[in-house]
């Protein structure tokens, strides 16, 4: 069996980390990156401290309208797709590299299988929710990461297989985090205590990109009565400067501007923090299976199951809601929404009974 898999950034790369290793031990896998993300801090680190594989292509495509961004990657997968003749192409998430890799793979008459599948929000104004239906309903193999994936999946009526086989990113955490926990080493080198901070993340077009939302945005971060520390995506670093609004941030006693963190950094302080103020689908996720209290910084969220569990809060840039949130003691109960641990497993036996179907 040939899989070849499009990844191209932050949690895709994660989430390779559950499937690849195991995919490549049953399995000749090619490993494409788009080059969505293409900074070190957001690509190559994570490689290095997951253990992905190499890609064995690289794309290099990256910045650019949505639009412009896929039709650049739908050209560039054409060709390789063409060559490597792949018995399915396994494509993760909601992101531009995730509907051009099912559209590329279903143009050219191969069978797609999607991880993460049947995720909504609801809310088609997000480039990510368009992402996600498409890919849905160019796919012949959708794995679900979650029961109310699978029922909006089946509400929709898609063409494809359905199967649940839970949270693949549940895999990488229920590793890292227990080692990452007690690594207080790098809470030290930034300056926080445990408990006595709150993580910061935003990168949605729709919170930095316009002029006024992210002015908000900026209120509500320097609002906040708990030291911040908030590792800046390239996309919200280059808004805030060309807004002015850098050097306010950086210049709050509270907050503590950091580039973007590798993926053990990051869960280090996710895991001791207070609570999580993002607007990043898979920080909401992730928050949940650290057992910390998240505020999201959406109207909206794919992750609904933890909104209904009392550990995640959508507040938009509401400041007055975002407070009220903090101050919310997170519940007694944290059940285990997203699988044990071994979706990467499920993952891979379900691509290679689908391509044995399809042989």
């Amino acid at each position: 069996m040939k899989v070849l898999s499009v990844i191209g950034n932050r949690p895709q790369f994660i989430k390779a980390a559950a499937v690849s290793p195991r995919l490549r031990e049953v399995a000749d896998e090619v490993l494409i990156h788009t080059g969505q993300h293409f900074d070190d801090e957001l690509s190559s680190v994570f490689f290095a401290e997951l253990g992905i594989p190499a890609p064995e292509r690289e794309l290099g495509i990256a910045l650019g309208t949505n639009t412009s961004q896929t039709a650049r990657m739908l050209a560039a997968l054409e060709p390789v797709i063409a060559s490597e003749l792949p018995d399915v192409v396994l494509v993760y998430g909601d992101t531009n590299s995730t509907l051009a890799g099912a559209l590329a793979a279903a143009q050219a008459g191969r069978p797609v299988a999607h991880v993460e599948a049947g995720m909504r929000s609801f809310d088609r104004s997000m480039p990510e929710e368009l992402n996600r239906i498409l890919s849905d309903h160019a796919s012949s193999l959708l794995l679900c990461s979650s029961p109310v994936a699978v029922e909006n999946l089946q509400r929709e009526a898609v063409g494809g297989a359905v199967e649940l086989v839970g949270d693949v990113m549940v895999d990488v955490a229920l590793s890292v985090q227990p080692a990452a926990r007690p690594r207080l080493d790098l809470l030290a080198a930034r300056g926080v205590t445990p408990g006595e901070y709150v993580l910061a993340t935003a990168h949605r077009a729709g919170n930095v990109d316009d002029p006024a939302r992210l002015a908000r945005l900026v209120e509500l971060l320097l609002a906040v009565p708990l030291p911040v520390v908030l590792p800046l995506h390239p996309r919200t670093e280059a808004r805030l400067r060309a807004a002015g609004r850098l050097d306010e941030l950086a210049a709050a006693p509270e907050m503590i501007l950091t580039p973007p963190l590798g993926y053990i950094e990051l869960t280090a302080l996710l895991c001791n923090a207070r609570a999580a103020l993002t607007d990043s689908g898979g920080l909401q996720k992730e928050a949940y299976l650290a057992g910390v209290k998240c505020i999201t910084l959406r109207p909206s969220t794919e992750w609904v199951e933890t909104v209904e569990q009392g550990w995640n809060t959508l507040v938009d840039l509401d400041r007055d809601a975002m407070l009220t949130a903090l101050n919310r003691d997170p519940p007694l109960e944290r059940p285990p929404l997203y699988g044990d641990g071994r979706a990467g497993e499920r993952v891979v036996q379900s691509l290679r009974d689908h391509a044995a179907a399809h042989a």
